[in-house]
C-alpha cells in the first residue's frame, strides 16, 4: 500500500537532555468518530484538531466514498456534509482502509445495516488482522461477509435489508467491536444492547450522545450494559479533538528515561478508559504533572510536565488494566527496561492481533538490545537494567507496526549505543510529525538512506 511500499529506516542514538514543549497531534480514536458520526448526521459537522495521518486520512477517503462531502479546511479544521443514518450510498470503488483496524471495523458497521455491498482492503498488515470479531456480531443484523480465509481482508459486507436490533455480549474487551455492533445498531428499529464484562474506551458512547443518539449506560454486576435506540436522527457538531494520550505516550516516556530531560506536553487526553499507561508511570515513581484539568470536546484534558525519573522501579501491572493501556505496552515495555526490578504485564494476549503481535516484536527487539525478557501467550516480563544501562546496538523490526517503531526509536535515544529500525514509514499513520517533534525536543534522529 501507498504508504509502506519503500522501507526507511532509521536510528535513534543516545541523546542530550529533552526539553520544551511537544504539541502531539489530536487523538486518533476521536477522529475517526468524528468523521463517521459527522457522515451519519444530517448537515454540517465542523471538526477541530482532527489528526492527519493516513489511518483517518483513509478513512475521510471512505465517507466520501459512501456519499458524504468532506472538506478540508487548513490544518486540523475539516467539515462533514452527511447523509444522515441509513444515509449512505454504494460505493463505486474498492475501500482501502490502510492501515486502520480502527477504520476498517467501524466503517463495516457503520454500513452493516443498509441494503449495499462494499468491499474492504488494506495494507499487508491489516490484510493479516482477524475481521471475525466483527463480522460475527455484524451477521446478527442480518448481514452477510465474503473473506479470505480465516475472516481476513480483502473482504466484501453486504449490508441487511431488513435489520433486527441485536442484544450482543462482548466476547473480548475491544472498543472495536463495540462501537461496531453500536454503529450497526442505529440504523436497526428497536434497541441494540451491547454487554461488555470489562469496560473499553467510551468515545463512541459519548460522541454518539453528543449527536443525539438515545443511549444509556447502566453498570451491573455482569459489567456495563449499553443501550441504544435505532433510527434516530442526529445533529451535526461542532467536535473539538483532544490530543492524542497514544501519541502523547513517546515523548513522555523519552523524557522519563533520558537523563535531566523537562517536557510539557500540553491539552492530553485524561479520558479513564485510556489512561492506564500513566496511571502505570506514576506506579513505577515517573515525575510527571498534571497541571489545569478541563474539559475539551466532551473529553477530560490537562496538561503534562514531565522529568526525567531515574529511579523508576517495575511493577506488577494490573490485568484489569490492559483495555485502558493496549496500545501502550510497547511504550511501556521500553521504560521497563531502563527500570529498575520486573514490570510484569499479564492479561495483554489482545496484543497478539494488533497491527503486528506486539508481545513477540518487542520481546524480540529488546533482547537484541540486551534486556532479558519473558513471555508467553498473555503476559511479557521485562527484566529492567536501569537508567542508562540498556546496551541497544541493534536493528528492530518493526513488522509495519507504528507504535512499534516508535516504541524502539525511544529506546534508542536513551540506550548506551544507537538502536536502528527496519522501516520508519508506518509512523505516519499516527504520528507524522513524530520525527520532526521529537527532533525539536533534542532527539538524535537520523534516516538510513542506503
Amino acid at each position: 500500500m501507498s504508504a509502506h511500499e519503500i522501507a526507511q529506516p532509521m536510528t535513534a542514538r543516545k541523546a542530550g537532555a529533552l526539553t520544551g514543549r511537544a504539541e502531539v497531534p489530536g487523538d486518533k480514536s476521536i477522529s475517526h468518530r468524528a468523521l463517521i458520526f459527522g457522515a451519519m448526521a444530517v448537515g454540517e459537522t465542523r471538526i477541530t484538531g482532527l489528526l492527519e495521518g493516513q489511518d483517518v486520512l483513509d478513512t475521510a477517503r471512505a465517507m466520501q466514498a459512501f456519499g458524504a462531502v468532506v472538506t478540508q479546511h487548513g490544518a486540523g479544521s475539516w467539515s462533514v456534509n452527511g447523509v444522515g443514518v441509513g444515509g449512505f450510498t454504494e460505493p463505486a470503488d474498492v475501500i482501502d482502509c490502510g492501515n486502520s483496524g480502527t477504520g476498517v471495523r467501524l466503517i463495516m458497521g457503520t454500513m452493516a445495516t443498509t441494503p449495499m455491498t462494499a468491499t474492504f482492503t488494506g495494507d499487508a498488515s491489516l490484510r493479516k488482522r482477524p475481521m471475525g470479531r466483527v463480522t460475527e456480531p455484524l451477521s446478527l443484523f442480518g448481514t452477510m461477509a465474503f473473506g479470505r480465509q480465516g475472516g481476513r481482508l480483502p473482504m466484501t459486507v453486504v449490508g441487511a435489508a431488513n435489520p433486527v436490533p441485536v442484544r450482543y455480549a462482548l466476547p473480548v474487551a475491544s472498543a472495536q467491536v463495540k462501537s461496531a455492533v453500536l454503529l450497526a445498531g442505529l440504523n436497526a428499529p428497536g434497541q441494540t444492547v451491547v454487554i461488555e464484562r470489562e469496560p473499553t474506551r467510551d468515545h463512541s458512547e459519548r460522541m454518539l450522545l453528543g449527536f443525539g443518539a438515545a443511549l444509556t449506560v447502566e453498570k451491573t454486576s455482569a459489567g456495563n450494559v449499553i443501550t441504544l435506540t435505532g433510527q434516530p436522527e442526529l445533529r451535526p457538531q461542532n467536535v473539538a479533538v483532544p490530543r492524542d494520550p497514544s501519541s502523547a505516550a513517546f515523548p513522555v516516556c523519552a523524557a522519563l528515561i533520558v537523563e535531566n530531560s523537562d517536557v510539557f506536553v500540553p491539552g492530553v487526553s485524561q479520558n479513564l478508559t485510556r489512561n492506564g499507561l500513566y496511571l502505570t508511570l506514576v506506579e513505577m515513581g515517573a515525575d510527571i504533572e498534571f497541571q489545569n484539568p478541563r474539559t475539551e470536546g466532551g473529553e477530560p484534558v490537562a496538561d503534562l510536565r514531565v522529568r526525567f525519573s531515574g529511579n523508576m522501579q517495575g511493577i506488577e501491572v494490573p490485568p484489569e488494566r490492559a483495555p485502558s493501556m493496549i496500545d501502550e505496552y510497547p511504550i511501556l515495555s521500553v521504560v521497563a527496561a531502563c527500570a529498575t526490578g520486573r514490570t510484569v504485564m499479564r492479561g495483554v494476549k489482545e496484543l497478539r492481533v494488533k497491527e503486528s503481535d506486539r508481545i513477540d516484536a518487542m520481546a524480540r527487539g529488546l533482547e537484541a538490545c540486551g534486556v532479558r525478557i519473558e513471555e508467553d501467550e498473555d503476559t511479557l516480563i521485562v527484566h529492567g537494567m536501569g537508567a542508562g544501562q540498556v546496551p541497544g546496538g541493534a536493528t528492530c523490526a518493526v513488522h509495519l507496526d507504528h507504535r512499534i517503531a516508535m516504541s524502539f526509536l525511544v529506546l534508542g535515544m536513551a540506550a548506551k549505543k544507537p538502536v536502528s529500525i527496519d522501516d520508519a514509514s508506518p509512523i505516519v499513520t499516527s504520528f507524522p510529525i513524530f520525527e520532526g517533534l521529537m527532533k525539536g525536543l533534542g532527539a538524535s534522529l537520523s534516516r538510513d538512506n542506503h
